[in-house]
């Protein structure tokens, strides 16, 4: 659906995306991060044909990206980061509008299912001028919808919006994606793509450091696997036995609750619990304590930082 082939943008000399090659797969909900002045913007801008690039190629939706390709653009629905909204318009009239430029069929109810989704029906002859930042987004959403698209491209989609609308935009772009709509997604709020993406990329500097599925990603950057085990009994006469196995990096003790960090040659999980049961305890629970994305993003960029300081290339 998206494919960027040693990408490349310079302004006055300064490389603001840098040979960057991403991929992405029809359905996905793809993730791209990064930093504040990374080359996220850059990135796309060149995607949608705003910009040119300096060198390297895009391919959208199986052809490659060319100056007033307006069939291929048609396919695409976007949600940019600045809106301009004509502030005399209702929503109603908006939509229309948009929706009339795309030729969309049976247009009335497709603005009514729309503005129900994105919970701006009771809103709908408001003008655009009376909305919040969040009310602009939710109809920015709308819009890029309007049209039916195969693609949506979404850049930092649940700014400016309530917890509330927050959920309500996920479960919208879940559904969509449910419906075989691949979703691209730019955004600063880790948390919110760690929940719906599987696919990230990470770029920094405007280079690529890491693009994989997310539980790979958080694979790589870990040599330690953490479980949290709750127990029968309180658990302090432990302490000394388990610091003497050799697959034990670490523990904490606390009642009758362990967090015991292994290593990672093998899965040590099954040692463990023998253990465990041989010293009279039962294994209430036991569970991996997973690398969050904000953890994983820190790392990642942490690491490309130290390597370039130091002269030693790209993570």
């Amino acid at each position: 659906m998206i494919q960027t082939v040693n990408l490349t943008k310079e302004f006055n000399g300064f490389k603001a995306v840098d040979n960057l090659n991403l991929r992405v797969e029809k359905g996905d909900i793809y993730g791209f991060l990064g930093p504040n002045g990374a080359g996220k913007t850059t990135t796309i801008m060149m995607i949608l044909g705003l910009i040119p690039p300096t060198s390297g190629k895009v391919f959208l939706l199986g052809e490659e990206l060319r100056p007033n390709n307006v069939e291929v653009k048609r396919r695409i629905g976007v949600v940019s980061e600045n809106q301009y909204f004509y502030k005399e318009m209702t929503a109603e009239e908006y939509l229309t509008f948009f929706g009339e430029l795309y030729e969309v069929p049976n247009v009335r109810k497709r603005i009514d299912e729309l503005l129900e989704a994105v919970g701006l029906r009771n809103d709908r002859n408001k003008k655009l001028g009376a909305y919040s930042k969040g009310m602009q987004q939710k109809l920015a959403f709308a819009r890029a919808l309007l049209h039916d698209p195969e693609l949506l491209i979404l850049d930092e989609p649940v700014a400016n919006l309530d917890p509330t609308s927050i959920k309500q935009i996920r479960d919208l772009i879940e559904e969509e994606n449910r419906r075989g709509r691949t979703v691209f997604v730019s955004s600063h709020l880790l948390s919110e793509v760690e929940r719906l993406c599987k696919k990230v990329a990470i770029i920094n500097r405007g280079k690529l450091l890491a693009e994989d599925t997310m539980d790979n990603i958080k694979r790589r950057l870990t040599d330690t696997i953490h479980m949290e085990i709750e127990l029968s009994a309180d658990a302090e006469r432990l302490s000394s036995s388990l610091s003497e196995l050799s697959f034990v990096k670490g523990f904490t003790v606390e009642g009758n609750r362990l967090e015991v960090h292994l290593k990672t040659e093998r899965d040590y999980r099954l040692d463990l619990s023998r253990f465990l049961y041989e010293k009279g305890f039962l294994i209430l629970t036991m569970k991996t304590k997973e690398m969050s994305l904000e953890e994983a993003f820190i790392t990642i960029t942490q690491q490309n930082i130290s390597l370039l300081a130091r002269g030693e290339g790209n993570a």
